[in-house]
């Protein structure tokens, strides 16, 4: 279950705030238009997938920079080891 911080940083990354818990009216905010506390719920139900295609692409990047290097995952390891 995402955090009520997790939701602000996924809908407004870009704006700066201070939040307690998972409380919409605790939230603080410090710099940028607030968004509504229907939009904040409903980010609850977006996260999930949302982080799920965040992990997916770091995961595609990764492969894919494996692949230019021509090494393994574990070659990679014992080379920042």
């Amino acid at each position: 279950m995402a955090t009520g911080g997790e939701v602000l940083a996924m809908i407004c990354p870009e704006k700066e705030w201070v939040v307690y818990g998972d409380d919409f009216d605790s939230i603080q905010w410090i710099k940028g238009e607030p968004i509504t506390k229907a939009q904040f719920q409903a980010g609850f139900a977006q996260y999930d997938a949302w982080k799920a295609e965040q992990d997916s692409k770091v995961q595609a990047d990764k492969a894919a920079l494996l692949a230019k290097l021509g090494i393994t995952a574990d070659e990679a390891k014992l080379l920042l080891s």
